[in-house]
């Protein structure tokens, strides 16, 4: 038996008993809920209400709608499917998907504990699920302790982490400043604090945490650093006392998803101050990044973010996180976030039933070439991070949206408590102050029921290498089957047009290119490229039904592929380069059943799309000529 079979509702809702008689129950058992709250009171909606005239208008108009939704949905995008290999979104877990349905009846607000007592809870343990999962400690009894909370997407995520990177990294420069309003000497507190701003820009994350409990120990320092933080004055008055922080830069790869600029912009520090980072086969490039915070150094010009990404959202590659890490402190320090939306959950598959890191020649047993030694040691590296966002609704296999995000160390939201007197309630001190998860993220509202999907799928299939790392671990072998049959099918292909693989891939996305024999010219190819594209994409005035697969497309322009293209345009045969961009076939190979077969005896589903996009570049050629 394929032992992942429980778990999905199916391409052919196989699994429809299960769940039809799962959510009926369910749904029963919430009804008795209500009807034994207070069987005492009469009920507001009387029986013979139920047999007017008008409440029967109500129900007909209620049902007429709802069907001419369900009408509707049918010209959905069929992402449940094996013949769905496009965005980064499959079917959807089974125990999630009832446990988000379900729990949406009771419609918990997690935005604190009072409105939300059982998910406030569920949610605090998803956020300790995935800190374990990526290596962090969750031992409050010890400093760091780990804590995450569900957003409503990545990019809330990213914006949490910048905000909070903020927090910390400006903070030293308020504490001078609170010291100075009290008249008091900067030595007697630490004298890490007794120098000039760059140096207080370049203090540790720990380090500045420290101080910050000493102030926080002490009424007076406490009350005075509230009034000196940039969350206070605001960011024009503390530059204009802080000359350095007008330029502070946060530097991320150029395959960074474009959230960055819109976080920026919404903090107030600028998208002029993202700094690109080059990459290399779509993936950062480290020594540049050493040659830039060494200028930023003789610069003088502080740092307050370094982001890396843990699967792109364009390529899924993994920037080497080792590497970037090894370079905080060494020139300039800041706070290193890693980007996990998409790759947040191939960690499962590193780690061991007892959540330690397994040996890579474990894994090299169990795959044809993957973990390569960089994805292994940019793993191995994540707990090196001062933040994580992690999407469940991607890799995770829940509904949208429920994204995350994790900070090494709890205390960070110590600073960014923010209380409402109709929501929150007394001075909250100690763990209480980390079950109100409205009080520290940026979202007030959210969902319970998000919380209730993830940690239900959590829970049938723990986060390590024999349970949700099972998963993902097929996900992987597809990309490797895929990646593998590439030879052969560009030999097929040979007569009529060539393929190339820009990037080898890191984990379970794969994108390639493909150009009419004889074409020398990019603008050309892009353009044969999109046409591909066109027979699996989705529009409104052609029913799914017709399409034999889906697929997506992406761009990357010729600056983010620099030494890269040439060897790209020498397997296209390209030599005009007359346009800013390659146009690429994007796969995402989430699906777990992309290597099951669609009729007895034939090839797999990979097969019959590799068979599809042979018949159509042939048909395309044709045209062409």
């Amino acid at each position: 038996m394929d032992p992942l079979a429980p778990y999905f509702l199916g391409a052919f809702a196989e699994n429809n008993d299960f769940f039809e008689k799962t959510v009926i129950e369910l749904v029963r058992d919430h009804v008795f809920w209500r009807r034994n709250f207070h069987p005492e009171d009469l009920p507001p909606i009387g029986t013979a209400d139920q047999y007017s005239p008008e409440y029967l208008e109500g129900v007909a108009r209620t049902r007429h709608e709802l069907h001419q939704l369900t009408a509707a949905l049918k010209r959905s995008v069929p992402f449940f499917h094996p013949r769905y290999l496009g965005h980064m979104v499959s079917d959807l877990l089974l125990p999630g998907l009832v446990a988000q349905l379900v729990t949406t009846l009771y419609n918990p607000n997690n935005v604190v504990e009072d409105a939300a007592p059982v998910t406030v809870q569920l949610e605090l343990e998803v956020g300790r699920q995935l800190a374990t999962m990526l290596g962090f400690a969750i031992d409050p009894a010890k400093v760091p302790c780990a804590l995450g909370h569900l957003t409503s997407g990545g990019t809330i995520a990213n914006d949490q982490a910048l905000f909070l990177a903020r927090a910390v990294r400006l903070l030293p420069l308020a504490m001078r400043d609170a010291l100075d309003s009290l008249g008091r000497r900067p030595e007697t507190i630490s004298p890490k604090l007794d120098a000039d701003d760059w140096a207080h820009l370049n203090l540790p994350t720990r380090d500045i945490l420290d101080l910050a409990d000493t102030f926080h120990r002490d009424p007076e320092l406490a009350k005075a650093l509230a009034h000196t933080r940039v969350e206070h004055v605001g960011l024009g008055h503390f530059c204009a006392k802080h000359p350095l922080v007008a330029n502070l830069a946060v530097i991320a790869p150029g395959t960074a998803h474009y959230s960055w600029k819109k976080a920026l912009r919404l903090l107030g520090l600028g998208a002029a101050n993202l700094v690109e980072l080059p990459t290399r086969q779509a993936r950062a490039d480290s020594a540049a990044l050493d040659t830039l915070l060494q200028t930023f150094a003789r610069e003088r010009r502080p740092v307050l973010m370094v982001m890396g990404v843990y699967g792109t959202t364009e390529f899924g590659t993994l920037d080497p996180l080792h590497e970037l890490a090894a370079l905080r402190g060494r020139s300039v320090d800041f706070w290193l976030h890693v980007d996990a939306a998409w790759g947040g959950y191939l960690p499962s598959v590193f780690r061991d039933p007892k959540g330690n890191l397994r040996p890579r020649e474990d894994l090299r047993a169990e795959f044809a070439h993957f973990p390569s030694q960089r994805v292994y040691d940019t793993t191995a590296a994540l707990p090196l991070a001062d933040s994580i966002t992690v999407d469940p609704h991607k890799q995770g296999f829940v509904p949208y949206g429920a994204g995350c995000f994790v900070a090494k160390d709890r205390r960070v939201f110590d600073l960014v408590l923010t209380d409402a007197a109709y929501v929150f309630h007394g001075d909250e001190l100690g763990e209480q102050r980390y079950r109100s998860p409205g009080r520290f993220s940026l979202e007030g509202s959210r969902p319970g029921a998000a919380a209730a999907a993830c940690v239900v799928n959590h829970r049938v299939l723990p986060l390590d290498s024999a349970h949700f790392g099972r998963l993902i671990a097929r996900s992987v072998h597809t990309c490797e089957t895929l990646s593998d049959a590439l030879p052969a099918f560009a030999a097929r292909l040979a007569p009529v047009a060539t393929l190339a693989m820009p990037f080898d891939p890191d984990c379970n996305l794969l994108v390639f290119a493909v150009n009419p024999l004889g074409n020398r010219s990019l603008k050309a190819a892009n353009a044969f490229g999109q046409r591909v594209m066109d027979a699996m994409s989705v529009t409104p005035a052609r029913p799914v039904q017709l399409r034999e697969f889906f697929g997506s497309c992406t761009t990357v322009s010729l600056e983010h592929l620099s030494a890269d293209s040439a060897e790209l345009f020498r397997a296209l045969g390209l030599t005009e380069v007359d346009d800013d961009g390659v146009f690429l076939l994007r796969h995402t190979l989430m699906n777990p059943w992309l290597l099951s077969h669609p009729t007895e005896g034939d090839g797999s589903y990979l097969d019959a799309y590799l068979a599809f996009l042979e018949r159509t570049v042939h048909e395309l050629v044709t045209v062409v000529r």
